[in-house]
C-alpha cells in the first residue's frame, strides 16, 4: 500500500504560479498511475490531472488544459502539479492520488484506491 503526502499549497495572487509535490512511500512509485484531484467548500472532488505509469501520457480537465502541468519522478517517488496562470476558480483543496487502474483517476466522479490529506490552495484577487 502507499502512503501519499501533498505540499506546496498556499495562498497566491490570481495570475500566479504555485507547484504541488506528492511525496509516496510504501511501494515504489513506478507502480502506480497517478493523478490529482481538487474540491471546493460544497462541491464534489473533481478530477484535475493524470499521469501514466510511464509518464508517456498525460490528461487534463478542460478548466486546467493549458495551465497546469503533471509529472513525475519515479527516482524521488514524487508526482509534481505546476499550476500557472491561477484564478479564483482554482481555489480548492488539492489531494494527489494513485491507483493500479487509471480509469479510477479520470472521468467525472474519479473513485481512487489510494489520495493523501491535501493541500489548501487559496487563489486572490
Amino acid at each position: 500500500q502507499v502512503q501519499l503526502v501533498e505540499s506546496g499549497g498556499g495562498l497566491v495572487q490570481a495570475g500566479g504560479s504555485l507547484r504541488l509535490s506528492c511525496a509516496a512511500s510504501g511501494r515504489t512509485l513506478s507502480a502506480y498511475a497517478m493523478g490529482w484531484l481538487r474540491q471546493s467548500p460544497g462541491k464534489e472532488r473533481e478530477f484535475v490531472a493524470f499521469i501514466t505509469r510511464s509518464g508517456e501520457f498525460t490528461d487534463y480537465a478542460d478548466s486546467v488544459k493549458g495551465r497546469f502541468t503533471i509529472s513525475r519522478d519515479d527516482a524521488k517517488n514524487t508526482v509534481y502539479l505546476q499550476m500557472n496562470s491561477l484564478n479564483l476558480e482554482d481555489t480548492a483543496f488539492y489531494y494527489c492520488a494513485a491507483d493500479l487502474v487509471s480509469s479510477r483517476l479520470r472521468g467525472p466522479v474519479p473513485r481512487p484506491n489510494w489520495w493523501g490529506q491535501g493541500t489548501q490552495v487559496t487563489v486572490s484577487s
